[in-house]
């Protein structure tokens, strides 16, 4: 007996190991390369294996309608509160933010640099005439490009062919805006993570209607029996926890945070 009990003990980070949960995410945060420093984390800490699906956040929130993930972190709000209320997910609990930015030639032909504010910006580019490049792809960095083009009194396709949506994650977006040397939006992780960025600058940033803020939500049992509420409570934790607060807060590139953590316990 007791050397069955020396066995089965010895088996238990296995099974621990073995605990997998599925979560839709978003290609910026994948993108940021944050996710490659957070999941060895979670496994070494919790012993679940998290496994992704990078999507935006229009398709993150399908999957969970759907059942086909666990859990979603995504990045738009309005979105994320109707996803609750409709009684897809338990409840939302914020992880963390950074903001979003203006991308554009270096030399600034719209001169969104001396912008007042980020719609200013905006419709600075559509009266230059300037390439736009936008994700169109219902993310949740799409959803802030349309609510900022609102706020400028602007139908984003109002200026013709200058306006190109790409329906593509933020990386591909990035990389159309390179070879075109065209105007985008960006959350700051992706950008400072980019590498082709040619002769593209951040040139606007800064209003708080840039503001982007990171939530986490799990996906409702009562509607999927088989979510792993144990599980997805577990990660929550973790990700609200000091760990997960260290290794946010002391993600850099080039020496500069890309994220904050502001989860309240």
């Amino acid at each position: 007996m007791r050397n069955l009990a020396i066995f089965l003990f010895s088996l238990l980070p296995a099974v621990a190991m073995a605990d997998t949960l599925r979560m839709a995410v978003t290609t910026s945060f994948h993108n940021s390369g944050l996710s490659d420093i957070l999941l060895p984390a979670v496994e070494e800490d919790t012993g679940i294996t998290v496994q992704l699906l990078v999507v935006g956040t229009g398709q993150a929130l399908r999957l969970g309608r759907a059942g086909d993930v666990d859990a979603v972190l995504v990045h738009a709000r309005a979105a994320e509160e109707a996803f609750v209320g409709t009684g897809h997910a338990t409840h939302r609990r914020e992880i963390m933010y950074n903001d979003f930015v203006l991308i554009g030639p270096a030399e600034d032909p719209a001169d969104i640099a001396g912008a007042e504010s980020a719609a200013d910006a905006l419709r600075r580019i559509a009266t230059s005439g300037a390439v736009f490049v936008s994700r169109g792809d219902e993310s949740g960095t799409h959803q802030k490009e349309l609510e900022l083009w609102f706020a400028a009194g602007l139908a984003p396709d109002g200026f013709g062919p200058a306006y190109r949506s790409v329906g593509a994650g933020m990386g591909a977006t990035l990389n159309t805006a390179s070879g075109m040397n065209a105007y985008l939006l960006a959350d700051r992780a992706s950008w400072l993570n980019f590498g082709n960025k040619g002769d593209l600058a951040l040139l606007y940033a800064g209003d708080p209607a840039l503001f982007n803020q990171y939530a986490y939500l799990p996906v409702n049992p009562a509607r999927h029996p088989h979510v792993p509420a144990d599980l997805t409570e577990r990660l929550e934790n973790w990700l609200a926890g000091p760990r997960a607060k260290t290794l946010i807060d002391g993600y850099m590139l080039n020496g500069e945070p890309l994220f904050t953590h502001n989860a309240r316990n």
